[in-house]
Order: C-alpha cells, then structure tokens, then sequence
C-alpha cells in the first residue's frame, strides 16, 4: 500500500494553515494576510492579499480542526467532482466575496476558512442532483446548517455568522451554475 497526494488542492491548503497557524500561534492573531482587516485598505499591498489569505489564519487550535476536519473530508470527494482547478476557482471567489460584502457591513477583522466549510457542504449536498430533482439532503442542509447560521446571527458572539451564510450561498450557486453549464 502506498500513500497518495489524492487532492492536490484540499491538502496544499490544509497544510498552509497548519503552517500559518504553527508559526503565529503565540501571537494574540496573526498578521495580515491571515487576518483581513474590517476596513478597505486600497493603499496596503498586503491587503490585498489579506481578501483571501484570512482563510488561512485561524483563532486557536479548535477552530483550526474544526474547519480543517470537514474540508479534509469533503475536499477530496468535490475535487473528484469538480476538478482542482475549479474548485480552486470557488474558493477564491467565495473568499473575496465574503470579504468584500464582510467589509461593507462590518468593522472588525475577519479570519478563518469556516465561509469555506459551509460552502463544502452546501455544493456536496448538490453533487448528484439530476435534471429538475431537488435532493431532500440538499434541503436538510440549507436548513439545518444555513438555518442555524441566521438564528445565531442575532446573539452576540465573535463568530461571523454573515461568512458562514455567504459559503453556503456560494455553494448554492456553484452548484446550480456547475448543473446548468454542465459538468
């Protein structure tokens, strides 16, 4: 039996924030491009940088497992289904998107891969949908997970709730634009 690099882009990504968060845990947060700032900063190079590099800064070891966990689950089978490149592609763009529309409504910091996980399962759950079927599992997740993201919305927590809904929208419209383009 031999070890394979199965999904290029699930561990290349794995791996950077485990090197992220190895080399900046002793810091009370690491620095941008790991933690995007809550304001526009069009003048800092970094910054940039820091519209999708906050995916890979994490607040402690539980939110860098419990992130990581589900996307080394879920990231082989949507490489499989969508291809590398592709799914590079929508992680970028559900990336900048929430930090942008993060941005517009918020003044603190954001970090962390969980719009990512959300936007994992949302598309996985619409891996196998065919024709005009709506898979019941589709459903369940939207409400169950997207569902629980809204209602702990309205609590007071340092959690960004609005990422985790703008990951599962995107996987929402992944999936749907992946179907109707096909595969």
């Amino acid at each position: 039996m031999k070890i394979t690099f199965n999904a290029p882009f699930t561990l290349v990504f794995t791996i950077s924030a485990v090197i992220v968060f190895i080399l900046f845990q002793h810091n009370e947060s690491p620095p941008m491009p790991f933690v995007l700032p809550g304001e526009f900063m069009v003048k800092e190079p970094v910054w940039y940088a820091s519209l999708v590099g906050y995916t890979l800064g994490h607040a402690n070891l539980e939110h860098l497992l419990g992130n990581f966990s589900i996307i080394l689950m879920l990231g082989p089978i949507l490489e499989e289904a969508y291809g590398t490149k592709k799914l590079f592609l929508m992680v970028t763009i559900t990336g900048i998107s929430t930090a942008i529309f993060h941005m517009l409504f918020w003044d603190y910091g954001l970090m962390g891969a969980s719009g990512i996980v959300f936007m994992f399962i949302v598309l996985s759950s619409l891996i196998n949908i065919k024709g005009k079927e709506l898979p019941l599992t589709f459903i369940l997740v939207v409400v169950l997970f997207l569902g629980k993201e809204i209602y702990n919305s309205f609590g007071k927590d340092s959690v960004s709730q609005f990422a985790h809904i703008a990951g599962g929208v995107t996987g929402v419209v992944f999936g749907y634009f992946h179907k109707k383009l096909g595969r």
